[in-house]
């Protein structure tokens, strides 16, 4: 029976049942006027229609109230509209909970990219042998970072799961049940998470998804591909950033840190726990039973257990389980060895700590604080450095660093942040004695520009009473600069006798961090992309050389804009002159719960991650090798397009754009997150110290998506008029990884919709600004149409591109009010005497807008 197309599978799965639901959802009577849901739709029809017609914002709600309503007061309007914000927010779970529920029927869960089709290609090609021999070697990780654009609270997430189940039985009781609650239940949280609630929302995952899923995907693996050998390679493990993350969030105590590890620990012993006291159901023969109702009572003491006072290891688990089975199979004719066999894969991923906890911290930080130990050992007698430390050229300074080792008190500085910094170093050794070495042990430096950043940090953590540290010490490279110096920088470090002999203990290893999301906010969307490609072929090299094995950890967003988009292909297109033993990525925001958030997607989404590896070196057909032709081409588009998004960046209407015509500084108030939108305290906006979220977010909530797409039509431009047009072509056709960032530079393009603010075309300040960036986004547009022979964006993923536009359709109306609302402001700011209340009220409107658009964008910032 032949599979019908994916388009056709979408509209009847997802659409069409959202069509019905949604028609029941809006009738149900919430509140005490019963006629918002149904005024929504005509408000929907009306915004579509007013932007056909060159309306802007204000135009629409105007029209809107005078066509339905008899006078009404401004209060009533207000009334109205934040009803609709309510109800949008809940279409927008809605057609989550649809799409969640639909995932296996709409997308091929044997198809391209996953493991059984990974095995019957590897078999038909004759390359079993070789598929297994990756497979020893090769791993994924999956790191859920502390940059959240979406956190339901714990109900909603809970109603979302409930729901998408009911939708997939089609419980039409249930599903009108739990669209009543999720009408009445609390979206908005009054409060700032802190860093600890943060990791508690994202353990949920962890708990429910991941736990599943992960060990799935190993069971395959090992009962399908590796048969009757034992694969002694987790091939997957998952990282976790929210509590370790500190730079830039002054919320992030050591307390948290060691708080959030327990945490992490006690959620995968009362996982364990649960499956133990199932097999206890299971395991009642003589010995096992015994043995087995050992293991759940240690398991359940120590889920409880206060931190450090530990009676039970994962290695003494594992060998207890190891025992039963062995047991099992001698004995009881294997009887329910599969089940024990679970187990114990779950214990080799997951050990006794779920996900590794990473520490983050700023160069610049540790700068400061390795200045503050210098300044304060020495008066309090401590001849740690020299007295003419300062002084030292880099060379000198380099060797210093190189030798110092001790045991630094954290208590004895009276600088804070020197404090907080050692007690975060100290914290490692805890969580490795409490959760194992895996629980903790990388050191991430963010902003690192050259070799003495990482020193630094290495020989801070060598002053903790740690000679011989068991931490990688990992250099995040992220600005254009950065990325241009990476290979120098780590040249020297390999060379370096302390750090080279440490990098020895760590079996010659070495992780590096790119960052995608910073890289695009420093120099647009192809130069980002082919800097870091070119850092990694650079870094490759240059670690081959020295006997390194190079590991690249992304530092990735959501949207293309910060090197999210189609990955699988993005992994899949890199060729045999960048290093690829692991994929590592960070996941974050919205990319969670669409790409990971059911057991269904997230097997999928991982299973496409571990094949991407593995197509790259089992099933190349070299696409990942440039020709110096093409190479050259890329070098010429990133070059022009870096130029155009520089000039635009210089633009004296650039930051005061951001600041007075998007959302940017509505951000810090929306309480989905506990750190600050930017890194500086200054109260002037200055674009270095901005996050990526909320610059990235900010051009999404305007329907500009300017960083996924700014110089792309400027570079391929350049080439048409100077008659190469088909260099462009070339480099199309033969690379997959130009091909991808075209692709994924396609979806910020559908994501975009300039009639929303085509009304600032006429503002006397900003018309012209506003005009540069339509004119970038028609000629980039036009374009990529031209260049992939498109008809029309994203057609080579149409079920993509229909789930994008049913979203964009849900959430127009919502982007009409925080426009209208933006405009509402703007004008009572121009009031001799300003109305602080109205202009409040307003402003809370922008804010709440925020969060259709966000969750509905799935991958926004």
């Amino acid at each position: 029976m032949l599979r019908k197309p994916k388009i056709e599978r979408f509209n009847e799965s997802v659409l069409s049942k959202y069509q019905i639901y949604n028609s029941i959802f809006i009738t149900l009577p919430f509140d005490e006027i019963i006629n918002t849901g149904v005024l929504l739709p005509l408000f929907s029809e009306l915004c579509e229609k007013g932007y056909d017609k060159n309306q802007n914002p204000t135009e629409i709600v105007s029209s809107f109230f005078k066509k339905y309503f008899d006078n009404p007061s401004e209060e009533e309007k207000i009334s109205l509209l934040f009803r609709f914000i309510q109800y949008i927010e809940r279409q927008v779970v809605l057609f989550d909970a649809i799409e969640d529920a639909a995932f296996p029927v709409v997308n091929n869960m044997d198809g391209r990219g996953t493991l059984r089709n990974i095995k019957e290609e590897a078999e038909a090609k004759n390359k079993l042998g070789e598929l297994k021999e990756y497979l020893e070697r090769f791993k994924i990780r999956t790191v859920l970072t502390a940059h959240p654009t979406q956190f339901y609270p714990g109900e909603v997430l809970g109603i979302i799961t409930d729901l998408a189940e009911a939708i997939e039985n089609n419980d039409l009781i249930l599903i009108k049940k739990l669209l009543a609650q999720l009408g009445k239940t609390p979206f908005f949280k009054k409060q700032k998470p802190t860093p600890y609630d943060e990791a508690v929302s994202l353990i949920w995952y962890l708990e429910n998804v991941f736990y599943q899923s992960v060990s799935k995907i190993f069971n395959y693996i090992q009962n399908n591909i590796f048969e009757d050998i034992n694969l002694n390679n987790q091939v997957i493990n998952l990282g976790f950033w929210p509590g370790g993350d500190r730079d830039g969030n002054p919320f992030v105590t050591t307390e948290i840190t060691l708080k959030v590890a327990d945490r992490l620990r006690s959620t995968i012993l009362k996982n364990y726990y649960r499956d133990v006291r199932k097999l206890r159901r299971r395991l009642t023969f003589k010995i096992v039973d015994k043995m087995i109702a050992e293991l759940e009572n240690k398991l359940y003491e120590n889920i409880f257990l206060e931190s450090g006072r530990t009676t039970i290891t994962a290695d003494e688990s594992l060998k207890t389980l190891c025992t039963i089975k062995e047991i099992l199979v001698k004995n009881h004719q294997s009887l329910f060895v599969d089940e024990v066999n679970d187990l114990i894969n779950k214990m080799k991923i997951f050990g006794f700590y779920f996900a590794s906890l990473d520490i983050r911290q700023d160069s610049r930080i540790h700068h400061h604080v390795l200045s503050t130990i210098v300044k304060e050992s020495r008066e309090m007698g401590l001849d740690i450095f020299p007295k003419n430390y300062e002084k030292l050229d880099e060379e000198g300074q380099i060797k210093v660093l190189s030798k110092v080792v001790g045991k630094l008190n954290p208590s004895l500085f009276k600088d804070e942040m020197t404090r907080v910094t050692l007690e975060s170093i100290y914290s490692i050794k805890t969580i490795q004695k409490n959760n194992g070495e895996q629980g903790c042990n990388r050191y991430i430096i963010s902003n690192n520009g050259n070799v003495i950043n990482v020193l630094e940090a290495f020989s801070m953590i060598r002053l903790c009473d740690w000679e011989e540290p068991t931490v990688d010490v990992v250099p995040l490279f992220e600005t254009v600069d950065d990325l241009m110096g990476a290979d120098k920088v780590m040249e020297i470090l390999y060379t370096n006798k302390t750090y080279s002999a440490h990098l020895k203990r760590r079996g010659n290893r070495q992780i590096i961090m790119l960052g995608f999301s910073d890289g695009t906010k420093d120099g647009g969307y192809l130069m980002a992309n082919w800097g870091i490609f070119k850092a990694k072929e650079a870094l490759t090299k240059i670690s081959r050389e020295y006997g390194i094995e190079v590991i690249f950890f992304d530092g990735r967003g959501g949207p293309p804009a910060r090197g999210g988009g189609k990955t699988h292909q993005f992994y899949a297109s890199l060729g045999p002159t960048i290093e690829n033993k692991e994929v590592q990525i960070t996941i974050q925001g919205q990319t969670i719960s669409s790409n990971f958030g059911t057991q269904d997607s997230c097997q999928y989404n991982m299973e496409q991650l571990l094949s991407s590896g593995i197509e790259n070196v089992l099933f190349a057909n070299n696409k990942g090798e440039l020709s110096e032709q093409d190479r050259e081409t890329m070098d010429r588009l990133a070059a022009i397009s870096y130029d155009a998004y520089i000039n635009f960046k210089k633009h004296p209407m650039f930051l005061p754009y951001l600041e007075r015509m998007s959302t940017l500084k509505y951000y810090a108030k929306t309480n989905i997150g506990s750190r600050p939108s930017k890194r500086g305290k200054s109260d002037k906006l200055v674009f270095s110290d901005l996050r990526a979220i909320p610059f990235v977010g900010s051009w999404s909530q305007l329907k500009q998506n300017v960083p996924g797409f700014y110089g792309v039509g400027t570079a391929i431009k350049a080439f048409i008029d100077n008659d190469e047009f088909e260099k462009v072509k070339s480099l199309y056709e033969n690379s997959a990884f130009f091909k991808t960032l075209i692709e994924n530079s396609m979806m910020s393009l559908t994501k975009s919709f300039f009639k929303l603010t085509a009304y600032m075309k006429e503002d006397k300040e900003f018309g012209q600004f506003w005009t540069i960036i339509h004119d970038e986004y028609q000629q980039t547009k036009e374009l990529l149409l031209k260049l992939t022979g498109y008809k029309e964006l994203m057609e080579d993923t149409r079920s993509m591109r229909a789930s994008i536009q049913v979203r964009e359709k849900i959430v127009l109306p919502l982007l009409t009010i925080q426009q209208f609302a933006l405009r509402e402001i703007q004008e009572l700011n121009k009031d001799e005497v300003v109305d602080s209340e109205r202009v409040e009220i307003y402003e809370k409107m922008v804010t709440r807008s925020l969060f259709g658009n966000i969750n509905a964008s799935r991958n926004s910032a």
